[in-house]
């Protein structure tokens, strides 16, 4: 039985108890003052807290007197039913943060939901090797290559739309690149420095910003209608993106890359007018429609 059905406290303090286990386990650290600043509470509050949660589960944390600060011990077991869903809403968006009241809905809204859940045990290891600046090993799971043993620096997590993938500098291949979470079969933190070229600051793909500038396809009969379905400003959805997400934006969202929009109009509502600006863009190989010396000249 979940221990979270035994936990005789009030509410309140049980979602603070929640985002104290979620933030030790999944960023390796917590600290007094991370429960102050997103509750809101004193001191006091948020050192009762500390000790509450350490009589529930007094083998779940190690304090790090050097570090001033709380860390999962080797035996960490979670208190809390966490879904990976929330979890990674948690990371892409904050815990708690757009006050998600839980109010019973005025009418029936339901999403698409996940065909593809990371394990919480490896996307742990992940995450706080990129809060750590450490690197880990991995046994990763290519299509092309079949599975193989990795040693990776993770500096960033990005949500394509469909599923999670981790950015991370590939030792091996000696470049940045991105690794499905899911493909991800073990994890492991390895000891020892991360160089400052396997760092996120050295990643251009990750750093360079590109402006795409999206258009009804010219092959839509009335694009008036693709225009209001995206809020076109005089005909013109202008959006940014990071060079390593910009292909993975347009291919979401089926838009037409091709220089002479080629496409098929009934399957490709929007068009890349600027495709120029997927010079370069290592990304770009994944946008529909896109030529092949896209990304020449990439990093």
């Amino acid at each position: 039985m979940s221990l979270t059905k035994t936990l005789d406290v009030s509410q309140t303090q049980r979602e603070r108890l929640a985002f104290l286990e979620l933030r030790a386990f999944f960023t390796g650290e917590l600290r007094r003052g991370d429960i102050e600043a997103r509750f809101g509470v004193k001191p006091a509050a948020a050192s009762r807290d500390l000790s509450s949660y350490r009589e529930i589960a007094p083998d779940n944390l190690d304090y790090d007197a050097p570090a001033r600060c709380y860390r999962p011990s080797a035996s960490f077991k979670p208190v809390f039913e966490f879904s990976t869903e929330r979890v990674l809403a948690w990371l892409l968006q904050g815990f708690g943060d757009g006050l998600d009241l839980k109010l019973r809905q005025v009418a029936p809204c339901e999403g698409p939901g996940q065909l593809v859940k990371p394990d919480l045990e490896v996307l742990g290891v992940i995450t706080r090797a990129l809060v750590a600046k450490k690197a880990v090993r991995v046994n990763y799971l290519s299509l092309s290559s079949g599975s193989k043993r990795r040693e990776l620096v993770p500096v960033a997590l990005a949500d394509n739309g469909l599923r999670w993938h981790v950015r991370a500098f590939d030792r091996e291949r000696d470049r940045f690149g991105d690794f499905v979470l899911t493909r991800i079969a073990k994890a492991q933190e390895i000891d020892g420095e991360v160089q400052e070229s396997e760092q996120i600051g050295a990643d251009e793909q990750w750093a360079r910003i590109v402006d795409l500038e999206l258009v009804a396809h010219p092959g839509v009969e009335w694009p008036k209608a693709v225009e209001a379905d995206y809020g076109m400003n005089e005909g013109v959805l202008r959006i940014k993106s990071r060079a390593a997400l910009a292909g993975y934006v347009l291919r979401r969202w089926n838009i037409d890359s091709s220089p002479d929009h080629r496409l098929d109009p009934a399957s490709h509502h929007l068009w890349l007018r600027n495709t120029q600006t997927l010079y370069g863009v290592e990304s770009a190989a994944l946008a529909p429609g896109a030529s092949a010396s896209t990304s020449k000249g990439a990093a």
